[in-house]
């Protein structure tokens, strides 16, 4: 019988792994299942491109897997359980499909499971977030946002709230795409805290170039249709209210019985593997993860890639009795767009702080648009270096305990 491995979502770390997966092991011993909501690879690092009105063709997941061997599940995943080593699925119909031909809903069966769901916005239990705010953490809120933005007449109000990168870059690319609208973000401290003096200044000057309203130490506290209510009373205007304020996971792990962190995370060892179910491995936004600072890695996606590695390795020596080859687990710095044509790329020590050092302009934007290429080439050429001869896993009588021992 074969190995099943299953990869529960096809965002930046699920997708390369299962690509890299299917790069390194025999599909005559190993059977591998990508299991994702939606039939595309969404860039998410390009959803605040998308809001703002660019047109964007995301690749379908069964253009990237092609030739792999990798099975596509369309289906949202709607429990786990670690126990009986199961994943119960479920469609917006409440069916799932398999490569976009039937399949239905039920569960799904697993040796080893890379569990990379990745994470959506945190609400922080705000009133009216839910109700009356935009975000650009998945496609279908995107596109939800693209279409509240591309009916707002000249004069709208925009109002970001989050001084994160994602804030940062939703500000900047509403405020470059449509300069007929007045974009604001609300900050809870300084704006660019975190960076070095001079790149502060360069994010300043580009606020101030695009024109946007910088509101700092402003607690939001409540969002209405038209307005957002900040701590002291105060209000701010908008007719569209876009969420950045953090990112949260999904309480699936949580409720599956696997081992959590405080933030709902999946705590994994140094390989990416759970430490309460040794079949189950986390990567991405998803995976709780002590870096090699001694800091959880934030959720980003250098860390997607950096977990994915590591976890996919660690799956492909354990498989195959090799020895596990450590990856990397480093933070090196932010890299944030300014719109199309200006971008930040701060480099950080190992302690995660800025060095003085930073890189502006018009060449930090194309060596940003140089990454977000590579990144979406890279997980659309799966097959891209495929070698000509592929890991075999051990004979069946021998495969006892396969993936489970230390």
């Amino acid at each position: 019988m074969k190995h099943r491995i299953v990869v529960l979502g096809a965002g930046y770390a699920g997708a390369f792994a299962a690509g890299n997966l299917a790069r390194r092991l025999s599909p005559a011993d190993t059977e591998i299942t990508v299991v994702n909501a939606v039939p595309d690879f969404v860039e998410r690092m390009r959803l605040h491109q998308l809001a703002a009105g660019r047109d964007i063709a995301f690749r379908r997941l069964t253009d990237v897997f092609a030739g792999t061997e990798v099975r596509l599940r369309l289906a949202r995943v709607t429990g786990v359980d670690p126990e009986r080593r199961t994943v119960t699925l479920a469609g917006e119909d409440g069916t799932g499909g398999e490569n976009g031909r039937g399949g239905g809903a039920g569960e799904l069966a697993y040796d080893t499971l890379l569990y990379a769901l990745g994470s959506s916005v945190a609400d922080h239990g705000v009133p009216g977030v839910a109700e009356h705010a935009f975000d650009v953490t998945g496609l279908a809120s995107a596109l939800r946002l693209r279409e509240r933005l591309a009916g707002l007449g000249a004069g709208g109000s925009v109002l970001v709230v989050g001084e994160g990168l994602t804030g940062i870059e939703a500000a900047t690319e509403f405020a470059e795409t449509r300069p007929d609208l007045s974009v604001a973000l609300a900050a809870r401290g300084q704006l660019g805290a975190w960076l070095s003096p001079k790149a502060r200044r360069h994010l300043r000057q580009a606020f101030d170039r695009l024109g946007i309203t910088v509101h700092e130490h402003t607690v939001v506290e409540a969002v209405e249709p038209e307005r957002a209510f900040t701590a002291g009373g105060g209000s701010l205007p908008a007719d569209v209210t876009v969420w950045s304020a953090g990112f949260a996971v999904h309480p699936i792990a949580a409720a599956s019985g696997l081992e959590v962190a405080a933030t709902g995370q999946i705590v994994v060892d140094r390989t990416m593997r759970s430490v309460s179910h040794p079949d189950v491995y986390a990567a991405g936004d998803c995976a709780y993860a002590i870096g090699d600072n001694g800091r959880p890695l934030p959720m980003s996606c250098a860390s997607a890639g950096v977990t994915n590695m590591q976890a996919t390795a660690a799956i492909v020596a354990r498989l195959t009795g090799a020895a596990i080859p450590t990856t990397a687990l480093a933070y090196h710095g932010n890299h944030i767009s300014l719109g199309r044509r200006d971008a930040i790329f701060q480099m950080v020590d190992g302690e995660a702080r800025s060095k003085s050092w930073f890189l502006g302009g018009r060449t930090a934007a194309r060596l940003k648009a140089g990454v977000l290429g590579a990144a979406a080439w890279g997980i659309a050429h799966p097959t891209f270096g495929l070698p000509k001869r592929k890991h075999r896993l051990p004979a069946p009588a021998d495969r006892a305990g396969v993936g489970v021992a230390a």
